[in-house]
């Protein structure tokens, strides 16, 4: 009977272990998964002058697709980093291309790896991305566009990456961040939730395991993903904006990101305005304080 009765015991054992990793197997899997969706817009609904190109992320492993925007004696130029499932016209990101242009700057507005046209068919919440962003920093650099007049301007998870970027690539000397995560482990459960089948509540019991496939299988290090921390690199000041009634990445995660910049950085905190809605809400004084910060960042 004792025989019987350990078998049995080892035999749950077992049967949890193997439950608990296939749990975790199915969440890495489904929250690293490709989201593909069209263009919301296109930079000949403005009647800008536009470039299709086409570059590789630093790694050279995949073939990132998207627009040159040109304008005559530029001041500079803005790589846009749209976020999670979205793609590069996302969020009004060519209205505000349009804007900036007005304001003499160029922009490069690109799909990340696993989004829109571009190459890949994983997505890691900016574990991989950060070399998109520097692919596309890389490409302009080789357009003979100075160091100095390239900025970054990221959106929700973009915003993160940018960061990310930012902290591997000291040539890199300006950013503004739309909505950044402090944290991404922080974040997994409700993308958890809205890709997979499974609950919130349910995630924080397998994040041990999430984290333990991601790795082993994606070779994605969720503890690598501290926006909050990486902006700690940063040698220069930063924009940061948030929008007070976001419910999808709360605004303390920006406060968080904010405290933990240079000390000349800037936060507005947007009124009444929920997830990457505040050139929406704001257009005006959006364009002011990104073209404010830019003009103050791309000096030789």
């Amino acid at each position: 009977m004792q025989i019987i009765l350990k078998w049995g015991l080892v035999s749950i054992c077992i049967l949890g272990f193997v439950i608990y990793f296939m749990v975790s197997y199915m969440v890495a899997s489904g929250v690293t998964k490709s989201e593909r969706h069209p263009q919301e817009n296109h930079p000949s609904s403005f009647d800008l002058d536009f470039e299709d190109v086409e570059f590789l992320s630093r790694d050279n492993d995949i073939v990132l697709k998207g627009w040159f925007i040109k304008v005559e004696q530029s001041l500079g130029t803005i790589i846009f980093v749209h976020g999670l499932g979205n793609v590069r016209s996302g969020d009004n990101a060519v209205e505000l291309a349009s804007r900036l242009s007005q304001e003499g700057y160029n922009s490069l507005l690109f799909d990340l790896r696993g989004h829109g046209d571009s190459g890949g068919d994983r997505i890691s919440g900016g574990y991989f991305e950060k070399l998109d962003v520097l692919g596309a920093f890389d490409y302009l650099i080789q357009r003979n566009i100075p160091e100095y007049q390239i900025g970054l301007i990221g959106f929700s998870m973009g915003a993160g990456i940018g960061i990310l970027a930012a902290a591997e690539e000291s040539l890199i000397n300006s950013l503004v961040v739309d909505t950044p995560y402090a944290k991404a482990e922080e974040l997994v459960a409700q993308e958890t939730a809205r890709k997979t089948v499974f609950p919130e509540w349910f995630v924080p019991i397998f994040m041990p395991g999430i984290k333990f496939m991601a790795q082993s299988i994606y070779g994605i290090d969720l503890n690598a993903l501290v926006p909050e921390q990486a902006v700690k690199k940063l040698g220069f000041p930063i924009l940061v904006i948030h929008g007070q009634s976001d419910t999808r990445i709360p605004v303390n995660h920006a406060e968080r990101v904010y405290n933990a910049a240079h000390s000349g950085s800037n936060l507005w905190i947007v009124p009444d305005t929920e997830h990457v809605d505040s050139f929406i809400n704001f257009p005006e004084q959006y364009v002011q304080k990104v073209t404010n910060y830019f003009e103050t960042r791309f000096i030789d």
